[in-house]
């Protein structure tokens, strides 16, 4: 009899392969299952969890049912039976074939067990998660500006109502050292101090690569994976951009974002560049990236970076001077990271540079030396600013011909190579890009690029023109 069911639902699984279009979802859904009984026309098959359950009736049943009822015939049945590793019990859901139906996972008894795998069984009431959030890196700790109020005010919302908001997902993007981290952490310490129920989990963009694989790797953890990941209630993923080229990884994430949104669960995701900016993603993940609130984290004005100082400067116990202040926020201009790590030093230097029971003064030679060092000695981040007189330069245009709107030939080809540099040279995003040269939008500098590529292939003369400014703008560094 055993025989009999597992050569029935084989011709079923047969039937259901060959009418899908998607050899992942049918690997993901159908190869776990295995036929269990066959009594008269009713199959029992097993499902490794309640959510295969659930999914299978959601989006299969027809299929299911067409299967069936090809091999079994007009009066064929189905049941499933939920059987998870780990002698957690089994339960055994009855279905209608033809009829879509979407009930509730049943709960599991609590258990104390062992587990062998990273990932917790769903089924479990009892269960510590660890949110992988730095206590540090709290709202109070985020010094607020016009560089970031935007998101910072977005990421309070969604700390009130989780998963409720129109903010769901949350996309946070700017370049590296911004205070993209600070944000996203903060906002789920906070929603852990407001809801201590909550399941929280931050996590980066490669270690969840680095579990997709070792789920794929070994037999029967890769639905524990999807199922781990399922029953988290806020899911903070950092530099989402390193999934480019991983398709294994977005299908992954494709299924597990799908079952958090519309469980009214909230994602929280951040990048180096926007979503239109992203390349190597799948477009149906982008197109998920913007249904909720993208954000961008820009870089500190000099009014932010001396708030920032004196902030860590209190927190810190440290006096310095409001000159010596001033002094590190000019000469620091590029990221907070780097603002950060000048303050780390010079108060390092004020407290072991000395035998003396009390701290050294900090003077701003000091701070001189430590910035020629740590900053003056490595090479500088390429500015928009850079490029744009480099190239006005270049063609002996003025820098107010980039911001006309005047349609002559020799300005609007300045305008596209500065914003052909721009993308290439720069980790600023498209938007920013076309607000600094002449205030287009986003659009208009993707076209732009594209042009100087095209002409660069086609024209020699416009190639000489392009590796020459190159060599001027860094040359200029």
């Amino acid at each position: 009899m055993e025989k009999k069911c597992t050569e029935i639902w084989g011709k079923c699984l047969k039937i259901i392969k060959d009418n899908m279009a998607n050899d992942l979802a049918y690997d993901t859904w159908f190869k776990p299952c295995s036929a269990l009984e066959l009594k008269g026309s009713m199959l029992t098959i097993s499902v490794p969890s309640p959510y295969f359950y659930e999914h299978l009736e959601a989006n299969y049943i027809d299929l299911i049912s067409f299967a069936l009822r090809a091999v079994l015939g007009k009066n064929a049945e189905l049941q499933y039976k939920v059987h998870i590793i780990h002698k957690l019990s089994s339960v055994t859901y009855p279905t209608n074939l033809g009829i879509h139906v979407k009930n509730p996972p049943m709960p599991f008894p609590n258990e104390n067990i062992n587990q062998l795998n990273p990932f917790i069984i769903p089924g479990l009431q009892k269960m510590e998660i660890n949110p992988q959030l730095n206590p540090d890196k709290t709202f109070n700790n985020f010094v607020e500006s016009d560089c970031n109020r935007l998101a910072r005010s977005a990421g309070l919302a969604i700390a009130e109502n989780p998963g409720k908001s129109a903010f769901n997902p949350m996309f946070v993007f700017g370049g590296s050292g911004l205070g993209k981290t600070h944000l996203v952490q903060a906002i789920g310490l906070e929603i852990k101090r407001k809801f201590p129920e909550k399941i929280v989990l931050y996590i980066t963009a490669s270690l969840f690569q680095n579990q997709y694989v070792d789920a794929q790797i070994y037999k029967n953890k890769f639905t524990d994976f999807l199922n781990f990941y399922q029953m988290i209630d806020v899911l903070i993923i950092d530099d989402i951009q390193e999934f480019a080229g991983r398709e294994g990884t977005q299908n992954a994430f494709f299924q597990i974002f799908n079952h958090l949104h519309q469980s009214g669960k909230q994602l929280i995701l951040t990048s180096d560049r926007s979503p239109v900016d992203l390349l190597g993603l799948a477009e149906r993940l982008l197109t998920r990236f913007k249904w909720g609130l993208t954000a961008e984290l820009q870089a500190p004005d000099f009014e932010t970076r001396k708030a920032i100082l004196k902030k860590k400067m209190y927190n810190d116990g440290i006096e310095i001077s409001d000159e010596i202040i001033e002094y590190i926020a000019s000469k620091v201009t590029t990221n907070i990271r780097e603002l950060e790590g000048v303050f780390t030093t010079l108060n390092a230097n004020s407290l072991y540079s000395t035998t003396a029971k009390s701290r050294k003064i900090v003077t701003i030679e000091m701070a001189m030396n430590i910035i020629d060092s740590l900053v003056n000695s490595s090479k500088r981040e390429i500015s928009i600013e850079k490029i744009k007189r480099t190239v006005c330069d270049y063609f002996g245009l003025s820098l107010d011909a980039i911001y006309s709107k005047v349609r002559k030939r020799e300005i609007v080809q300045a305008r596209q190579i500065a914003m052909y540099f721009a993308r290439n040279m720069t980790k600023h995003s498209l938007t920013m890009i076309g607000a600094e040269i002449g205030g287009k939008d986003h659009a208009t500098v993707l076209h732009a690029c594209k042009t100087v590529e095209d002409l660069y292939a086609t024209d020699k003369t416009f190639k000489q023109h392009i590796i020459e400014i190159e060599k001027r703008i860094n040359n200029s560094i």
